[in-house]
């Protein structure tokens, strides 16, 4: 007796359809989703390794050679040459330093109050202006100001506004207390290019604000300044805190336009720091300096330390 073979299924793939609908036809299976490769995370990090290296030399060699000079007996001392000592902690804070950076922290938070108080308007207008070329003028003039600053800042300022500068013999301004070369005649040197850095700082920022966010405030009939109070302020805080920091750390660490125009009239830190290193005042300060650069590091951590919980917040509402 012969036994009949077992009839095998034919795969569907093979099975030829008539289109959908058709009976009998297979369906046709749903293609699988291509299979993401994750890459090597061997080769991620060496992609950073230019980077870690970058920072390694320009900051963290730099870092750790302040850190350690600063709790260090100069090496041009008579005795105890490199051994361990805080006197430099110590002389740092006190008399002629301590004026020195009370005044440089005073200059620096006015001169960066003023800039954002100044900058955001002057974004805000460029922002809502009709004339895109205007905007674009006044932007690329704001990304070279920004960057305008040491000799030939105060070359133009003492040629402008000094005591034989054509503005001051024109409005008689030395007859009303006028002076550039003061605390004041300082911030307004700042100022130049301060103000053009907030513009640029804090555009994207106003940019992010969201029409709908106006349009719901005037549905609900508030004016331009309850928006701005209650709704676009709040938004923007974070930024223009971003912004001041900046501007502070900018006008914290500038020492050429300050030198050539005032000199030790203003007591500033920078000067300071680079009495100490040339010996002007004593020799063998060295050490001196790299404290006075650690307290100078101490103040923007301080100041980063405000703005960066802020920065979060920001970006959520902006983003």
């Amino acid at each position: 007796m012969t036994t009949a073979p077992t009839p095998v299924p034919t795969p569907a793939a093979a099975v030829p359809s008539g289109g959908p609908g058709t009976p009998g036809a297979a369906t046709p299976s749903p293609t699988p989703p291509p299979v993401r490769r994750r890459p090597l995370r061997g080769g991620s990090w060496l992609a950073t390794v230019p980077l870690l290296a970058f920072f390694l030399v320009g900051f963290g060699l730099p870092a750790v050679a302040i850190v350690t000079g600063a709790f260090t007996v100069s090496s041009d001392a008579e005795s105890g040459a490199g051994s361990f000592t805080t006197a430099n902690l110590t002389d740092s804070v006190q008399g002629a330093y301590w004026t020195a950076l009370v005044s440089s922290v005073k200059l620096s938070a006015l001169t960066a109050l003023i800039g954002t108080v100044l900058g955001v308007p002057i974004a805000q207008a460029v922002l809502t202006s009709r004339f895109r070329l205007l905007r674009e003028a006044v932007l690329t003039a704001s990304g070279v100001l920004a960057n305008f600053g040491g000799l030939p800042l105060a070359f133009a300022f003492v040629a402008t506004l000094g005591n034989a500068g054509e503005l001051t013999k024109l409005f008689h301004l030395t007859d009303h207390g006028w002076s550039l070369y003061s605390f004041t005649g300082l911030t307004v040197t700042y100022l130049y290019f301060l103000v053009p850095l907030m513009v640029l700082t804090i555009t994207p920022a106003l940019e992010g604000l969201r029409v709908q966010w106006r349009e719901a405030a005037q549905n609900n009939r508030a004016t331009a300044l309850q928006y701005w109070r209650h709704v676009a302020l709040p938004i923007l805080f974070p930024s223009l805190l971003g912004g001041f920091v900046l501007l502070f750390g900018s006008a914290f660490a500038a020492y050429a336009t300050a030198a050539a125009m005032v000199g030790a009239t203003v007591p500033l830190i920078s000067r300071q720091i680079a009495d100490a290193l040339s010996g002007n005042v004593l020799v063998g300060q060295g050490n001196l300096a790299l404290a006075l650069s650690l307290d100078m590091i101490v103040v923007a951590v301080l100041v980063m330390a405000v703005y960066l919980p802020l920065q979060r917040r920001s970006a959520r509402w902006l983003s």
